[in-house]
């Protein structure tokens, strides 16, 4: 059931078996959710952390005027709000970009592993830290990129994100976003979104087809993007 998640924290170090065990066994509920629905709800005290076991999720703000800001995506495999443990209260909201399915740790039980399986608890420390790492990352995208860069550093960093649990292969990966909800998580118009599409797939360094996203020159996706995976971790080390 958990099996993103494993593969997810091997690409940083070794998980062992009887840790792999402990996080299947912390499972207290599953559920689906549908598109647009919240996993998580701003404002909201959760008694549990949810971990995204299939599907694309979306961190978001609404302003007052009603328009959205998307700042984070997540896949299967991350933990999407494994810091509302210490912080108790969301500042944000958590909705599926597509059918979700969702797993449930209670608080109770992530406090103990922090009490008795200290390296367990660095890996799942080390998620947030990540989250982060991509955060800035985003940040900088968003200010200082230009839109085409930005777009193009978006989809380098989901192909690694998703290769990584295996949802990834020849250079293709699913991505059942709409442009709408693209046009969100840059920060633009839906128009300039299609306009900065249409640069990228002239440069035949993408193909947005079928809810599939196909990278048809990597290296010069990366270029465009300027792309260094460091932030991403992606290295087997002690931690």
């Amino acid at each position: 059931m958990i099996e993103s998640l494993i593969l997810n924290l091997r690409a940083r170090d070794v998980v062992h078996a009887h840790e792999a065990d402990i996080l299947h066994s912390l499972i207290i509920r599953q559920r689906k959710f549908a598109v647009d629905e919240d996993l998580v709800r701003q404002g909201s005290r959760p008694s549990y952390s949810t971990l995204l076991l299939d599907g694309i999720a979306a961190r978001y703000k609404v302003m007052e005027d009603g328009k959205r800001q998307i700042t984070a995506l997540h896949v299967s495999g991350d933990f999407v709000d494994l810091h509302a443990f210490p912080l108790k209260t969301m500042d944000h909201g958590i909705m599926a970009l597509s059918p979700c399915q969702a797993a449930f740790f209670d608080h109770g039980d992530l406090k103990r592993i922090t009490e008795t399986e200290p390296h367990l608890a660095r890996l799942l420390w080390l998620s947030t830290v990540i989250d982060g790492a991509i955060h800035r990352e985003w940040i900088v995208a968003m200010g200082r990129r230009s839109k085409k860069s930005h777009l193009a550093h978006l989809f380098c960093e989901l192909f690694l994100r998703l290769d990584v649990v295996d949802l990834a292969s020849d250079k293709s990966f699913p991505f059942p976003l709409t442009q709408s909800e693209m046009a969100d998580v840059l920060g633009i118009s839906l128009v300039h979104l299609n306009k900065t599409l249409k640069i990228l797939r002239n440069e035949n360094v993408l193909a947005w087809e079928n809810r599939t996203i196909t990278i048809l020159d990597w290296d010069g996706l990366r270029r465009i993007a300027e792309f260094d995976p460091t932030y991403l971790n992606l290295q087997v080390e002690p931690r």
